[in-house]
């Protein structure tokens, strides 16, 4: 069974940091690019940042450039999303997902998606 598993979301003031967590088991996570994902209220999903299991590349949007980092651990099949300098417009839920299709921030490339944490920034 594949699972996606979040965690580390909560509130923070901004300007502030957080590190959140995408577990994932149940299929060969070498073979996978892992996509960060949010969702503001009332706003459609966009991608955040994504990176490929199996070269490192990575990818931003522009919004995150800069403030948010995406790593790896294909040891530990974990891909982390740490964001600094955070702002509210940063506040969402934010969801992981993964794709076999390679380094991509297109949401409709994504079979696996995770439950999703939130991420409060406030003023």
């Amino acid at each position: 069974e594949v699972q996606l598993v979040e965690s580390g979301g909560g509130l923070v003031q901004a300007g502030g940091s957080l590190r959140l967590s995408c577990a994932a088991s149940g299929f060969t996570f070498d073979d996978y690019a892992i996509g960060w994902f949010r969702q503001a209220p009332g706003k459609e999903r966009e991608g955040v940042s994504c990176i490929s299991s199996s070269d490192g590349s990575t990818y931003y949007a522009d919004s995150v450039k800069g403030r948010f980092t995406i790593s790896s651990d294909n040891a530990k099949n974990t891909v982390y999303l740490q964001m600094n300098s955070l702002k509210p417009e940063d506040t969402a839920v934010y969801y992981c997902a993964a794709t076999p299709r390679g380094l991509t921030p297109e949401l409709y490339e994504y079979d696996y998606w995770g439950q999703g944490t939130q991420v409060t920034v406030s003023s």
